[in-house]
């Protein structure tokens, strides 16, 4: 698990690979570290919102917390909460532990490593606040696994999920090359290969995606959904240019194949540094993405 995006579906779905089920996720470590970084300002309003949810949570987890980054905000933003990371790649919880002790929140910051939903039970006291960003869905059966997070928590206690949103959107519509409207057209393609992705997972079970319904029905009382936009227009920063060459190579490594040779010419040119089309110089670049966070508390 991870956060990201991906999106890394942070942005979207998981940004795609060849194999629907096998992502590395050591290898995109920096990936996921770079996006989440970036989509700081996103992060720091849920959490603001969820603040008047949980106005001082004891023990926070970050269910498929990846290197980390959201879950030392979480430190950063309760000061008086002990967090624990959980994901089952335990290099990426390695970084999480280095950067709650680069950020001196170490000494409340915790990591467990394992499956999930089932690594949860090793937790040594039920949550307060339990956030899952967009580590449901690489679980084949999201109803299960939610029940499993609902189990974690303490009477009182909020379960946060972030699912769904806006596909990110990074250029025009028209970039003055190509066919007008290609980042739609990958998004369609994304939704195929997500779809493929959940289809492959083990006990992959389909959903409706009504995420107050599903968690109204392993027992929470649904308590609100907000959508939080990150909007970083042009001209943007070399951070956010550089997340959006790495978004678009991994989406031509992941999708090309898919795409028409149009197209494929296309994103080729906008990732050709040499080509002052691209997205490595154009100044039309943007970030502009919505992710949507559903909230539950446990009455019982």
């Amino acid at each position: 698990m991870a956060h990201h995006h991906h999106g890394d579906h942070q942005a979207g779905h998981h940004h795609p690979h060849h194999d629907h089920t096998d992502i590395d996720w050591n290898e995109m470590a920096p990936l996921l570290e770079a996006q989440a970084e970036l989509f700081t300002p996103l992060y720091e309003h849920a959490m603001a919102w969820l603040a008047k949810w949980q106005t001082e949570p004891g023990l926070i987890v970050d269910v498929g917390s990846g290197p980390g980054v959201v879950a030392c905000l979480f430190a950063d933003t309760f000061p008086g909460a002990r967090i624990v990371a959980v994901d089952g790649s335990a290099p990426l919880l390695d970084r999480a532990r280095a950067r709650a002790e680069r950020l001196g929140v170490a000494d409340r910051f915790g990591t467990l490593a394992g499956e999930l939903p089932g690594v949860l039970a090793d937790l040594d006291y039920p949550a307060d606040l339990l956030w899952a960003s967009r580590s449901l869905h690489h679980l084949g059966d999201q109803r299960a696994a939610l029940a499993a997070f609902a189990a974690r928590l303490t009477p009182g206690g909020t379960l946060a999920l972030q699912e769904g949103g806006l596909p990110a959107r990074f250029l025009p519509r028209d970039l003055g090359f190509g066919r007008p409207g290609l980042q739609a057209r990958l998004d369609a393609l994304e939704e195929e290969w997500f779809a493929a992705m959940r289809a492959d997972l083990p006990g992959s079970v389909a959903e409706t995606e009504d995420w107050p319904a599903l968690l109204a029905s392993v027992g929470l009382r649904p308590t609100g959904t907000r959508t939080f936009l990150l909007d970083l227009p042009a001209p943007t920063t070399d951070r956010a240019r550089a997340y959006v060459v790495a978004s678009l190579t991994r989406t031509r490594e992941g999708l090309g194949d898919h795409l028409d040779a149009d197209d494929r010419a296309t994103l080729d040119q906008l990732l050709d540094p040499d080509d002052k089309a691209s997205v490595h110089h154009r100044p039309d670049v943007f970030v502009l993405a919505a992710q949507t966070v559903y909230t539950a508390v446990r009455t019982k």
